[in-house]
């Protein structure tokens, strides 16, 4: 289902913006999607919207994406990764991931000001896997 078309063409960008609307949304309980672009608040909490991208993979470990990186293979995702563990804040950790490997993709919308306390778990770092820690679905068809 991932490629590298999905995350370099519409499909990502769209899963963001739905992402932030909905999240805007919830904040503005009257507002109408179809009248947003003229209310100047709205836009301004819409614009202050932070994303952040999960990837769950087929073995149970799942990274923050912070960027992707633009190289010029296409077989593969390659990204930075937002570290959880402060020795690795200090550089880059970048990820190479088979796209055949990707089980999920999640963007969480949120406001700098409601950011809760307890953001998920990133399981990337770790030695090994959690059992039942997979992020495996059976495919939708």
């Amino acid at each position: 289902m991932f490629n590298y078309d999905w995350f370099h063409g519409a499909a990502f960008q769209q899963q963001c913006d739905e992402a932030r609307m909905r999240c805007a949304l919830k904040r503005f309980k009257d507002a109408d999607r179809a009248t947003v672009e003229q209310d100047e608040a709205f836009q301004r909490f819409f614009a202050e919207l932070e994303v952040r991208t999960l990837i769950y993979l087929r073995d149970g470990f799942s990274y923050e994406m912070r960027d992707i990186a633009d190289l010029d293979s296409k077989s593969h995702l390659t990204f930075e990764c937002e570290p959880v563990e402060e020795q690795y804040k200090v550089g880059a950790f970048i990820v190479t991931v088979p796209f055949e490997e990707l089980v999920r993709v999640e963007v969480f919308a949120v406001h700098p000001s409601e950011k809760p306390g307890d953001m998920p778990q990133i399981t990337g770092f770790r030695g090994t896997p959690d059992r039942g820690d997979r992020g495996e679905r059976e495919p939708r068809g």
